[in-house]
């Protein structure tokens, strides 16, 4: 897209809203225009009037009269641009946090692999710091830049009428000085954005080394990280001094053509005075002009440094706002949402066809997955760290986008169906009764429905600076204390919300660090509950067990599994003794799947072994 279009696709997405306000600060620009170009003239009035009562020609009163209305105009004057001042700041942070807040709920919706490859301090520094830089170029520019040039219009304008040779002259430098600017901009521009691009580089890498400051120091890694840092300071630095080096350049040409502007008026001045052709009020209204307009070309030069920080946020920001997902656009815009009433409610079934997935194309993590699950089973998920299991779980909630095969779901009506598509002897097959016009393909599902009929806990429980009740309702104020006091006696955490020191209102610690990791897992089972999901995943759920939360957590897993279908990456023996079936993924690919019960009887089958080895040896 043109660079033209994309500051008129800015204006006009973020100021049409503002349009009132926008008004009212367009009426107060030319207002202050007028009164800047006006007040000249009364002082040129002044100065002839004088000179006229000198030679006795003139009145006296007039002299009085001039000078209360220049100084009123001045007074109001001053009022009217500040009161310009505070609604182009005003205009100018409501539209950018706006803005800010369009390119985080962009960012939210976008697949896992996108925040994968840039890192949070990155992102940060792109919806903040390029963002507050667009802010400032959005609240100085209509003042500074518009405002400015149409004062240069009008002086010149009013010159015409006094001197039409000095106007031309002073057009003719104003034309010049402005191209050459505009010139050292687009120069300047591509600089501006590789050293605000060397700035997102390197506060990614600070955000992520800091908070793994314990590891660093653990493993010995601090001269590596200080080499990185030094490395990502010294890209920095180049960046930086290449494009202040451009800035440097233009503040020179500046005070070249301020210097150059001023030579014309004194002796355009002087030249037009000696012939008669100017009176002493027109030459000094000549000089004030031209100051008039140097110091406007001035603000815009100043203003050049804004634009082009400006200029580079616009670019990056719609550089990030044009990313599209990787998730299939029919799921992110279901317009009949049809499917979305098929799946009810209840437990649902799930289904994997010919799935295969990799976060490299090249490198399949998962390779050719075929499974069904019916509505209301459990399945326990066992394999080797690396096996899939995890990335299994991510792709049932559509985070991440199959690059082959098909994720298909069923109604709560259909409660039997394939285990699996095992050849003969890998474990007892029980009928099927699913039809495939009884599927609901999850691309024609809408992410929102689909997961709010999903609920995840996992290993690593995020928990937000907050109440304890903020943490389980997630900050939304249409979770009323009786569904949360209901949920905490559900799942038997009444009496553990009651230890804490002001129960629901206790504040956490950013990440939850008051608490212990058992805790915080009670924290996102009732999270989970609240929500009433179909299916539930629990990804090594229990794995970080403290002996006083244990017995808390075994009984909540119980409770959210009730008549709910459940998928559990299983990390202990107790875990997988609640699944109705068990699937062994190994190297990507299903090794054994069957009905546990089956699997138990079977001496040839691998679950089998595992119980009698200990299921340790698998996880390892």
């Amino acid at each position: 897209m043109p660079k033209s279009n994309l500051y008129l696709r800015l204006f006009v997405e973020y100021l049409s809203p503002l349009r009132t306000r926008t008004l009212l600060l367009v009426l107060l620009i030319f207002t202050t225009i007028g009164l800047q170009v006006l007040n000249p003239q009364i002082i040129r009035y002044f100065i002839d009037a004088a000179v006229s009562v000198g030679t006795s020609d003139g009145r006296t009163a007039n002299l009085a009269a001039a000078a209360l209305l220049f100084l009123g105009g001045s007074l109001v004057l001053q009022a009217l641009s500040v009161i310009s001042i505070y609604v182009s700041e005003d205009v100018g942070w409501r539209a950018t946090n706006k803005l800010r807040e369009d390119l985080t709920r962009h960012c939210l919706k976008l697949d896992m692999t996108f925040h994968h490859r840039h890192k949070p301090g990155e992102m940060i520094e792109r919806i903040d710091g390029d963002v507050a830089a667009i802010a400032i170029f959005f609240s100085q520019f209509v003042i500074r830049i518009v405002g400015n040039l149409l004062l240069v219009i009008g002086i010149l304008i009013v010159l015409l009428w006094t001197d039409w040779r000095i106007s031309a002259a002073l057009l003719v430098y104003t034309v010049v000085a402005l191209f050459v600017i505009l010139r050292m901009r687009r120069l300047a521009i591509p600089r501006e954005v590789a050293a605000q691009e060397t700035n997102s580089q390197l506060f990614g890498f600070l955000e992520e080394y800091i908070s793994g400051t314990e590891d660093i120091r653990a493993s010995g890694a601090v001269p590596f990280v200080l080499r990185k840092l030094f490395t990502y300071s010294r890209d920095r630095l180049d960046a930086n001094y290449r494009s202040a080096m451009v800035h440097v350049v233009m503040g020179n040409l500046w005070n070249f053509f301020y210097t150059l502007g001023h030579i014309v008026a004194l002796a355009a001045g002087f030249l037009l005075f000696r012939q008669n052709m100017l009176t002493i009020g027109s030459v000094y209204l000549v000089i004030h002009y031209t100051d008039m307009i140097l110091n406007p070309l001035d603000q815009i030069t100043q203003q050049v440094q804004t634009f082009q920080k400006a200029a580079a946020g616009m670019e990056r920001v719609y550089q990030l706002r044009d990313r599209q997902s990787t998730i299939a656009p029919s799921t992110l815009n279901n317009p009949t949402r049809s499917d979305d009433q098929k799946l009810g409610i209840g437990p649902i079934g799930v289904g994997f066809e010919n799935v295969t997935f990799g976060y490299r194309p090249e490198e399949p993590v998962l390779q050719n997955i075929s499974f069904t699950l019916p509505a209301g089973h459990v399945l326990g998920l066992l394999g080797r760290t690396g096996s899939g299991k995890t990335t299994l779980t991510r792709l049932l909630y559509r985070l991440y986008e199959p690059q082959e095969g098909t994720l298909w779901f069923t109604p709560s009506t259909e409660t039997t169906g394939w285990v699996g598509d095992m050849k003969k002897g890998d474990g007892e097959k029980r009928q099927a009764s699913i039809l495939k016009a009884d599927r609901i393909n999850a691309n024609t599902l809408s992410l929102d429905v689909l997961r709010s009929r999903i609920g995840i806990v996992t290993q690593d429980v995020q928990l937000f600076r907050g109440t304890v009740r903020d943490n389980i309702s997630l900050f939304d104020p249409n979770v009323t204390d009786e569904q949360i006091a209901s949920v905490i006696q559900e799942l038997g955490l009444a009496q553990w919300i009651a230890k804490l020191d002001q129960g629901l209102d206790t504040e956490l610690a950013s990440g939850g660090s008051n608490l212990s990791a058992g805790e915080g897992q009670l924290l996102a089972f009732a999270r989970v509950f609240l929500q009433d999901p179909a299916l539930v995943i629990l990804d090594e759920a229990s794995s970080r067990l403290d002996p006083v939360t244990e017995g808390l957590i075994e009984q909540a897993v119980d409770t959210l599994l009730t008549n709910r279908t459940g998928i559990i990456v299983a990390h202990r023996l107790g875990t997988v003794e609640r699944a109705d079936d068990i699937m062994i993924l190994e190297d990507g690919r299903i090794k054994e799947m069957g009905e546990r019960t089956v699997l138990i009887r079977d001496t040839n089958s691998q679950f089998h072994s595992l119980l009698q080895t200990g299921l340790a040896d698998l996880l390892t």
